[in-house]
């Protein structure tokens, strides 16, 4: 049976997600709660209503349209209450101001290979391909894996971008269908890993293993760069010391940024690092040089 997926979106022409130009499917759906997400609204599955205040001109029209009276006025703001909002989109329909939208689909299989077919020339011109990312993508393995063998009988390039928080077996079974891995390595002290994102580093460091002792030449270190959580000389040593001894070849420094900021402010949430200034990539130079040093390909940003 095709496999509904519950997706965010098909990103296309993407130039950071992988070689070339792609297409890049984002899934729903993460285990670990990484506390400067850039996209909470894909930590869990389903639809999220999201509230975009500077667009709303107070007319009202959303809070006669919903039948559940989970809309309501305070302060001179729309506030919503979610035990009560079954998200029927009647209010997204009624705002003529796009202050309300949903963020989540479902979408098969097919649907998804077709939209990304629609890009075929520019992966074959530019040496692309599709990347699948999420949420982490392994999440929905059985929908990974179906849209990996329907990519791969179209002889398109595969990537997927993981925090590698998943099971070995399921490393595994996907790694005939992966040409490129873009995993995430965030730290190199499980405590500290486990105390800021609830996962196991242990997992992880043994699913790094496994496919960089297949091959190496599949697999990329990346690394969000992130204060007072691992931008110390310490943890990145540690890291670039890690992936010189699997035999990995390169690795991207990703400086941390609040980009995501207005999400959390889109779902009524707050934004957990909001003190925390963002990086440059002047910022991490000298770790360029460090992981050059060791022989390492360094990339600063995506």
């Amino acid at each position: 049976m095709e496999k509904k997926l519950a997706m965010m979106e098909v990103e296309r022409f993407a130039i950071h997600d992988g070689p070339g130009i792609r297409s890049t499917v984002f899934l729903q759906g993460c285990p670990l709660r990484c506390p400067w997400c850039a996209n909470p609204e894909s930590q869990t599955i389903g639809k999220k209503r999201m509230y975009y205040e500077k667009k709303c001109t107070g007319c009202g029209r959303c809070l006669e349209n919903c039948p559940n009276h989970a809309l309501n006025v305070q302060d001179g703001k729309l506030v919503c209450d979610k035990k009560l909002c079954t998200q029927c989109g009647n209010c997204q329909k009624a705002c003529l101001n796009d202050a309300v939208s949903f963020s989540g689909i479902e979408m098969s299989v097919e649907e998804v290979k077709q939209a990304v077919l629609r890009d075929r020339d520019y992966y074959e011109e530019s040496g692309g391909g599709v990347t699948i990312s999420g949420g982490e993508c392994f999440v929905q393995f059985d929908g990974l894996m179906q849209l990996l063998k329907a990519f791969k009988e179209e002889n398109l390039h595969t990537a997927v971008e993981t925090c590698g928080q998943t099971k070995l077996e399921y490393i595994k079974e996907a790694f005939p269908y992966i040409d490129l891995f873009l995993f995430d390595l965030k730290h190199v002290d499980p405590e500290r890993f486990h105390e800021v994102t609830k996962g196991s580093l242990a997992d992880i460091l043994n699913n790094i293993k496994y496919i960089a002792n297949e091959d190496p030449d599949k697999i990329v270190i990346r690394v969000p760069v992130v204060p007072d959580f691992n931008y110390d000389d310490k943890t990145i040593h540690g890291i670039l010391s890690f992936a010189k001894e699997q035999g990995i070849k390169e690795v991207h420094l990703l400086p941390y940024h609040t980009f995501g900021i207005n999400k959390y402010h889109q779902m009524g949430i707050p934004y957990p690092m909001k003190a925390t200034e963002s990086l440059t990539n002047d910022d991490l130079e000298d770790y360029k040089k460090i992981g050059e040093d060791m022989g390492l390909h360094i990339k600063i940003g995506g």
